[in-house]
C-alpha cells in the first residue's frame, strides 16, 4: 500500500512531461525584402498565439548569422524572381536542420521556380501580396499535413494537368505542343525532353504538316483554335 503513492507521483511527472513537450510553441522567423510589411508580419503574430515570432529580416544573410540562436521551427523566406540565391539558401537551411520547415513567399508564379523551391525542401510556397488569412492558413496546414501551397499556385497545377491532348498529334509531339505554347525555346524544350534539338526540329516540322501551316506563330493560333472548338 505504501508503493501505491510513488507509484502515482511517477505516473503524474511522467504526463506533466510529455504534456510540457506538446505544449512547445513553434518559433517563426521571416525574411522579407520589403520592410514595409514587417509592421503586418509583427501584427499578424501578436494575434496568433499557436506559434512565437523568433525574428524579422530583410535579409537571408543576417537571419543565417541569429540560427544558433533563434533555432526556429518554421522559416517564410522570400525569394525574387529570376533569382537562384535563395534557393541556396534554402539547401542551406536544411541542411544546418532538416526538421525546418521552410515556407517560400513570392511575387512569382513561374511553375520552374515552385518546383525549384520543393525540390530544395521547401514546404510550402505563397504568392504575394500575403493575406493574413493565408498566412493562418499556411500555419495551420504546415503543423497539421506538413506542406501548403496558396490558392492560386494549386490552380496553375491543376491547369497544367487539364492540358488539352489533341488527337491529331503523337503523345510526343503533344509534349513538344505543350511546351511551344508556354513559349519555350527548341533548346529549352529538347532539354526537358531529354532529345537532341534535331529531333525537336524534326517534331516540330511534322506539327506545321499536320496543322498546314508554315511559322511557330501560325501554328499557335492554329492550336488556340483548335483548343477552342
Amino acid at each position: 500500500m505504501r508503493e501505491l503513492p510513488i507509484l502515482l507521483i511517477g505516473y503524474w511527472d511522467e504526463s506533466l512531461t510529455n504534456l510540457a513537450m506538446n505544449l512547445h510553441t513553434p518559433k517563426v522567423i521571416v525574411i522579407d525584402n520589403d520592410q514595409h510589411l514587417h509592421t503586418d508580419y509583427d501584427l499578424f503574430f501578436e494575434s496568433y498565439l499557436d506559434v512565437t515570432l523568433a525574428g524579422l529580416f530583410t535579409k537571408s544573410k543576417e537571419a543565417m548569422k541569429k540560427l544558433d540562436i533563434l533555432q526556429p521551427d518554421i522559416i517564410f523566406i522570400e525569394i525574387l524572381e529570376s533569382s537562384t540565391h535563395e534557393i541556396a539558401v534554402i539547401q542551406k537551411l536544411k541542411l544546418m536542420n532538416n526538421k525546418t520547415k521552410i515556407i517560400v513567399l513570392s511575387v512569382s508564379k513561374d511553375i520552374e521556380l515552385i518546383k525549384k523551391s520543393f525540390r530544395s525542401g521547401a514546404v510550402g510556397y505563397i504568392t504575394k501580396p500575403v493575406s493574413q488569412r493565408t498566412l493562418y492558413n499556411a500555419l495551420h496546414s504546415i503543423r497539421c499535413q506538413g506542406a501548403f501551397i496558396s490558392n492560386d499556385v494549386a490552380q496553375q497545377v491543376v491547369s497544367m494537368f487539364k492540358r488539352k491532348s489533341f488527337p491529331l498529334f503523337s503523345e510526343r509531339e503533344n509534349q513538344v505542343i505543350d511546351f511551344l505554347q508556354q513559349g519555350a525555346t527548341y533548346k529549352y524544350i529538347a532539354e526537358k525532353l531529354y532529345v537532341t534539338s534535331s529531333a525537336i526540329n524534326f517534331h516540330i516540322q511534322n506539327i506545321y504538316l499536320k496543322l498546314n501551316v508554315n511559322s511557330k506563330s501560325e501554328a499557335l493560333l492554329k492550336l488556340a483554335e483548335l483548343e477552342n472548338s
